[in-house]
């Protein structure tokens, strides 16, 4: 059978439960839409058809998501796949994964079938996915613009209906800003929801895995089948609640106290009208749907010690990536062997002091008890994804310092990754030309629960997954926009 390109996670995987499509037709469907549409937005780095042919052959009948294609970031690792971390330099070596990533291991277990790797940029530590090993991704809404990073090429495939659901990660907005880029839903889990390995480096826990999707029935349905911690892991949040997060999708979370942040501090992007705009017609959806909601949020997001402690503290492992790499590799990376982004980072890693370091340490701790304090008064907060609608291809380099302005960016994302705290983009509207535009709600620690209820209540009072973009798996030309 052709299966519908507009079927989500959910609903395919019901296909094969009532006996209407095989996993294997379902993988060759979504074969057929990457090889139409991926020419046009560049999002997969590596095909791995027929071991997805051969997997979905011998899939579990009674697996939640038995047969249905998925795609994984080129930073996690597949067994027997290509492991080169979007870098040239270690792309030259012919680096290949030994074993599965956990997340990975737990998404193939839920039955889900791996048919390929996305882009990222090197190391996955820029907004947008462009690195020297893939060239660029482009956005499926607008060709001219980025699809974000460093989830960037799940992102794009998602939305331009390749696969419903895409593996990534977030270790700073990387799923939260490439789902607003590409009108998706992105959940950025708590630290330790789902494990990322013992022993394997997480930046010091501030990325995690994830998932984007074109449904909140799809996120959750897919948190609900990879979360746990491993043995090894320090812990993590309590269980999910009882019948898991995919339960909670249409059920009324009751009237919660919202908190907004409309604005950027002054040393940050500004945040242009139509971001803007789009928060507030979202407060007021929340506010028509009984929500108590009001302009406050925790002073601490918006000091700028805030970012400077997160570039500060994940530099030096930028550094640790690229000595292990070199020990492993046997050589160092010449002087032009690694992408320009990726020279800024290790030059502060390897510049900070050891007091330096500490002092960001301390300073992210007093972070976690200011914002702590404010979710004891309120229960979500409503805010931006990101400053502006998606950035042309080719930025940050258009921008004088554009390394530096890369960070910069991350005013409303960075801050959950150094606190834990789970935090969800859903698209929110299409400005004239396009260009697609998402808003971020934060809980607590642990209180997933709360931002699928809210943002399923956001999702029935406008039902983005059913706008398509101009390049759609190969239903449509691109406009050239």
């Amino acid at each position: 059978m052709r299966v519908p390109v507009t079927m989500d996670a959910v609903a395919q995987a019901e296909l094969v439960r009532r006996g209407e499509a095989s996993p294997r037709e379902l993988v060759e469907a979504a074969i057929e839409r990457i090889e139409a549409t991926d020419p046009r937005i560049h999002a997969i780095t590596h095909r791995r058809y027929e071991q997805a042919l051969d997997e979905a052959g011998r899939i579990r009948g009674d697996a939640p998501f038995a047969g249905v294609p998925t795609l994984v970031k080129a930073l996690n690792d597949s067994k027997g796949d290509p492991s080169n971390l979007g870098s040239a330099w270690v792309a030259r070596h012919g680096r290949v994964a030994r074993e599965d990533a956990v997340v990975i291991r737990r998404l193939r277990q839920a039955g889900f079938v791996v048919v390929g790797q996305t882009s990222t940029p090197e190391f996955g530590l820029l907004s947008v996915s462009e690195s020297s090993v893939h060239g660029v991704t482009r956005n499926p809404w607008r060709t001219d613009v980025t699809s974000g990073g460093s989830s960037g090429g799940a992102s794009a495939s998602v939305a331009a209906g390749m696969v419903p659901v895409a593996q990534g990660g977030d270790g700073g907005g990387s799923i939260r800003m490439p789902a607003a880029f590409c009108h998706l839903v992105g959940l950025k889990p708590s630290l330790g929801r789902i494990s990322a390995g013992p022993g394997r480096p997480s930046r010091w826990g501030h990325s995690v895995p994830a998932v984007v999707t074109r449904t909140v029935r799809d996120t959750a349905a897919v948190l609900d089948a990879v979360s746990g911690g491993a043995p090894g892991d320090r812990g993590g949040p309590a269980p999910l609640p009882a019948g898991g997060l995919a339960a909670l999708v249409g059920r009324d979370p009751g009237r919660l106290r919202i908190g907004v942040l409309a604005h950027a501090p002054a040393h940050a992007p500004q945040v242009t009208p139509c971001v803007r705009e789009a928060v507030l017609d979202t407060a007021r959806i929340l506010e028509r749907l009984g929500h108590e909601v009001e302009h406050a949020h925790p002073e601490p997001m918006l000091d700028p010690m805030c970012l400077k402690a997160f570039f500060d503290a994940l530099s030096v492992t930028v550094v640790q990536t690229v000595e292990a790499l070199s020990a492993e590799l046997g050589e160092r990376p010449g002087p032009d062997d690694l992408d320009v982004v990726t020279r800024f980072w290790l030059r502060r890693g390897r510049e900070i002091t050891g007091l330096e370091l500490a002092d960001a340490f301390a300073w992210q701790e007093r972070l976690r008890a200011g914002m702590a304090d404010w979710w004891r008064e309120f229960d979500l907060l409503l805010s931006p994804v990101f400053a502006t609608p998606p950035k042309p291809v080719g930025w940050p380099w258009q921008e004088a310092d554009g390394p530096q302005r890369s960070v910069d960016v991350l005013t409303f994302t960075a801050p959950f990754n150094t606190t834990g705290q789970p935090a969800i983009a859903v698209p929110a509207t299409l400005t004239e030309s396009g260009e697609p535009i998402g808003i971020q709600l934060a809980a607590a620690y642990g209180r997933e629960d709360l931002l699928v209820s809210v943002a399923a209540q956001l999702e029935a009072e406008r039902p983005w997954a059913a706008l398509r973009p101009p390049v759609f798996a190969g239903e449509a030309e691109d406009g050239g926009r």
